[in-house]
């Protein structure tokens, strides 16, 4: 009997950790609506160089992806940036936030808060 116990709570403890894991992933890809925030930012790949380097040209795939995204889910362009995703890419969010400027996006959010930063 108290194996079986034993057993039935490290079932429940899994499933507790795994529904957890679960939540987060889904809380975390509520800024970019339907698509999970790591399909979003795998998007922005054309952009990973001038994401690091504001001296970098931006390359016009970047530009659409960009536009595309602030069009249907402005909100996850921030999120993207802030990600640890970003981080681990060596994304500076400072710089990824000069993007949609330099792209010269006219229905970008300048003045909005991202974080720490404002976007241009």
């Amino acid at each position: 009997m108290g194996y079986n116990m034993r057993a039935w709570v490290v079932v429940v403890l899994v499933v507790l950790v795994a529904s957890n894991v679960f939540i987060c992933d889904v809380y975390a890809a509520g800024e970019c609506g339907k698509t999970p925030i790591r399909s979003a930012a795998a998007s922005l790949s054309p952009c990973l160089g001038a994401a690091g380097n504001a001296r970098a040209a931006v390359p016009p795939s970047c530009c659409s992806k960009v536009a595309a995204l602030i069009k249907t889910a402005p909100k996850c362009l921030c999120a993207i940036m802030l990600s640890p995703l970003a981080k681990q890419a060596g994304i500076k969010p400072g710089i990824a936030l000069t993007i949609p400027k330099r792209c010269s996006i006219k229905n970008r959010q300048a003045g909005k808060k991202c974080g720490k930063y404002t976007l241009p």
